[in-house]
């Protein structure tokens, strides 16, 4: 009887013993692995790519692969008793290599996603805005063209009874995650940014021209303007003629309205009808031929105090500005014509 009571204390001595090395050895199993760097160089960045609805096994291999931790059941352990397990976020994330697994779990849970700098400049087209966003692999350009032109889309953004969203799609640096894709949320970032722009503006509620105006001009502005500094004269230019009923003469309006321009713009060009060509029609074109900044719109609404009419391109980013035709010719004669004869 006394030797079956040994043996069982004995047992219940081994049990407890194993009940208090067990999480000793389970934790210093785990321990060993929290502390082992990832076999990536040291300081240097891994970019990583968490797929929405990743899981925390998914997560560990795309983790290991670019280096960051070695992959073992017990990144799963650690995850979970940090209590980051289901912390992780999706998208795409530049994490330090040479980090503990414990330091890349909290590096992730807390990183912001990667920001790509697209720049969209001042005075570019539809088309030439859609092929900076396709090279880019941000959307498709056909869809983000179509969208452009699109009535009913148009309207959900606010801009109304335009032809297309021509003038309205802001030129700007763009700071885009990868999770900020499609010609739909771009046309509206752009617009949305469009807006914002305006509503800072001092626009006189007695201005006599419309938003749509004052954007089309900007945009002819925009074309006509090498030198920033000229803005506000060349917009003088314009709105004198409009005031006196001249037809505004820009080049890159007939540009604009031609199916197939072949680059060279031709007397034929200039006489032939659309609704963009300003050599034929007395007025404003139908719409903008660009999308233009906003020092190219605050020079609408605040031009030079001119009586100037004309201008013509010095050849150099710049123009001659004059009041009368004589003026003018004389040089358009010392400008143009001088310059035609030395190429020849």
């Amino acid at each position: 009887m006394k030797f079956s009571v040994n043996i069982n204390k004995k047992v219940l001595y081994r049990l407890a013993l194993v009940v208090l090395l067990c999480p000793l050895l389970l934790g210093g199993w785990l321990a060993v692995y929290s502390l082992q760097p990832g076999p990536g160089p040291v300081a240097e960045d891994a970019i990583v790519i968490i797929p929405p609805g990743s899981g925390l096994q998914q997560i560990s291999t795309i983790l290991a692969e670019a280096g960051l931790i070695h992959e073992d059941v017990r990144f799963l352990l650690l995850a979970k008793y940090l209590g980051l397990s289901t912390k992780l976020p999706a998208g795409e994330f530049s994490l330090t290599l040479g980090k503990t697994p414990g330091e890349v779990l909290r590096q992730l849970a807390t990183a912001n996603a990667v920001r790509y700098a697209v720049i969209i400049p001042e005075g570019l087209r539809i088309e030439e805005v859609a092929d900076i966003f396709a090279d880019g692999a941000w959307c498709d350009r056909k869809t983000f063209i179509a969208l452009a032109h699109d009535p009913d889309f148009i309207e959900s953004l606010g801009i109304n009874a335009v032809p297309s969203l021509e003038g309205y799609l802001y030129p700007d640096t763009y700071f885009l995650t990868r999770e900020q894709m499609g010609a739909k949320f771009l046309i509206t970032l752009q617009v949305q940014r469009f807006n914002k722009v305006w509503s800072g503006l001092a626009v006189d509620p007695e201005f006599p021209l419309s938003r749509h105006e004052i954007v089309t001009l900007a945009s002819i502005i925009e074309k006509e303007t090498g030198a920033a500094e000229e803005r506000p004269v060349i917009a003088a230019v314009f709105i004198n003629r409009l005031k006196t009923g001249m037809r505004l003469q820009s080049d890159p309006t007939v540009i604009y309205g031609l199916a197939n321009f072949s680059g060279n713009l031709t007397r034929t060009n200039l006489k032939t009808e659309h609704p963009y060509n300003t050599y034929v029609i007395p007025a404003l074109p139908v719409g903008p031929i660009c999308n233009p900044g906003q020092q190219a719109i605050e020079a609408v609404l605040r031009p030079a105090a001119s009586d100037f009419v004309y201008f013509v391109s010095r050849n150099d980013g710049t123009h001659k500005f004059s009041r009368n035709l004589t003026e003018h010719n004389q040089a358009v004669q010392q400008y143009q014509h001088r310059q035609k004869a030395a190429k020849n």
